[in-house]
């Protein structure tokens, strides 16, 4: 670790997530209209999308403990870009349901392999005094691919309207280089920070969280528990959708999402390791409680937009920042297994919630997923206020080892 706080390493992981998300951006604003033309009603694309963040999340926790074991990273960070690279453009071959779900299912079980060992690599390469800088610059960076990949794709169909299957076929490229700039990636890990025996079984994850501190323990639980009340992004873009508007503008807004969530993560990040992290992710929450009542409420395209945006600065106060908040509670050998097993227990929550949503949606209306969302994370609020910030636990310092009770 050199004293600049972006290292060469941290460069390529956030370059390689900009052209992963380029690509799965292009995709993902227009995959709800996508799949409402091959059939999919609202709850089965509820099912879907909670199934697929649960192969991500269970995955993430397996394949976390497995690199924190063998003491490699690039390995699971080149096998996870490249399934997911190769599942994006595979799903436009069929619109076959049972084609559709694999092809998700292999795009998010990519994310999984790859995940815990990447978050490890850029933990190792920051400090404790820069952790939630470096997660910040990384979500940028990759936030930054999330606003390309949108207007690609808007570009496209302005001029091709509906050409959907083209659109998933074009992702090929930025897929491509992806792949390629994993090839310039090198583990630097050193034997007093891999772990004795290379196996694994899959719960393994599943239990990590009761080895950890009172901390680690009592920010899991919230973290599961606001899990629990969030569902796929994917119904933010349908009840746009649903409100009469183009697929052109629904693409515009997720833009305006991730352009907000690009230019404000990295400050986010120096925020949290400036005031403290616990302040940062609770000013996410409070926004994030805003946004979700507003989506009741909300009619023309200027109103989306500024939920939209307000959305984008949730994510920036929350996603990166959560990570952070982890690494800084688990020792350096620990940070795969424990980032992947929140990953684990929040996909399951995650498949829960979407496919919850999908349901409540159906059959009670399309602003009661939101109202019961905004509602349980104003109560989860004062839970997290009871939280102590990590970097004033007690017999915390510099980020190694695990912080006293």
């Amino acid at each position: 670790m050199t004293s600049r706080i972006i290292t060469r390493t941290i460069w390529i992981l956030s370059f390689t997530s900009l052209f992963t998300d380029m690509a799965s951006e292009m995709l993902y604003p227009v995959m709800p209209s996508y799949l409402v033309s091959i059939g999919f009603n609202i709850a089965i694309i509820g099912l879907l999308e909670g199934l697929a963040e649960a192969t991500a999340g269970l995955s993430k926790g397996y394949f976390g403990a497995w690199s924190d074991r063998k003491g490699i990273r690039v390995p699971f960070v080149r096998m996870g870009y490249t399934m997911s690279s190769a599942a994006k453009p595979l799903l436009a071959l069929s619109s076959q349901t049972i084609w559709v779900f694999l092809m998700r299912t292999m795009d998010r079980l990519g994310k999984g392999v790859r995940t815990g060992a990447r978050d490890a690599m850029l933990a190792q390469e920051s400090t404790a005094e820069s952790r939630a800088k470096v997660f910040g610059f990384h979500r940028s960076m990759d936030t930054a691919g999330a606003v390309l990949g949108p207007l690609l794709a808007l570009l496209f169909l302005h001029f091709y309207p509906e050409r959907y299957i083209t659109l998933f076929l074009i992702a090929i490229l930025p897929g491509v280089v992806t792949v390629v700039s994993t090839f310039l990636l090198k583990d630097d890990l050193t034997p007093a920070k891999v772990q004795s025996g290379t196996g694994v079984s899959f719960s393994y994850f599943v239990n990590h969280w009761k080895e950890g501190s009172h901390d680690y323990r009592r920010l899991m639980t919230g973290l599961i528990f606001f899990a629990l009340l969030n569902s796929s992004d994917m119904f933010l873009l349908l009840r746009a959708k649903w409100a009469g508007h183009s697929d052109e503008a629904v693409i515009l807004l997720y833009v305006v999402y991730n352009l907000v969530y690009a230019l404000l993560a990295y400050p986010a990040g120096w925020l949290a390791d400036r005031f403290g992290i616990k302040l940062m992710w609770i000013t996410g929450l409070l926004i994030f409680t805003v946004v979700y009542t507003g989506f009741v409420f909300a009619g023309n395209i200027y109103e989306y937009a500024l939920l939209f945006a307000l959305y984008g600065a949730f994510a920036a106060c929350s996603e990166g920042i959560s990570k952070a908040w982890i690494s800084l509670l688990v020792s350096p050998g620990q940070t795969a297994t424990a980032i992947g097993s929140f990953a684990g227990l929040q996909s399951i929550a995650a498949l829960l919630a979407s496919a919850t949503a999908g349901i409540a949606w159906t059959l009670l209306g399309s602003s009661s997923p939101f109202l019961i969302t905004a509602a349980g994370t104003f109560v989860l609020l004062i839970y997290f206020v009871r939280l102590r910030d990590p970097h004033i636990v007690k017999g915390y310092s510099s980020g190694k080892g695990n912080p006293s009770d």
